[in-house]
């Protein structure tokens, strides 16, 4: 898998645990997932590096389930426990 196909299955996995998924420029310096009116929302910043979006991204997804208990493609897992802090 490429970065961009990690990046997408991370958002796949917010989306479906409700997580309400923003593209925006924020001028490269990440983005990542906050509360607003009870909604989670992840900012995707445009103006990012992929590695770096990727890995905002499995912390997003680490501070709503518990990775250990969800079923994430081998690749995607070896991703998750090779840069996400968890």
């Amino acid at each position: 898998m490429n970065q961009q196909e990690i990046i997408e299955e991370l958002l796949l996995l917010l989306a479906s645990k409700g997580v309400i998924i923003r593209r925006e420029a924020l001028g490269g310096n990440g983005g990542g997932l906050c509360v607003m009116r009870d909604k989670n929302i992840f900012f995707v910043d445009t103006m990012a590096s992929s590695m770096e979006t990727a890995v905002l991204c499995c912390r997003a997804l680490a501070k709503l389930v518990d990775l250990e208990n969800i079923y994430i493609r081998p690749q995607l897992r070896e991703f998750v426990e090779k840069y996400c802090d968890q």
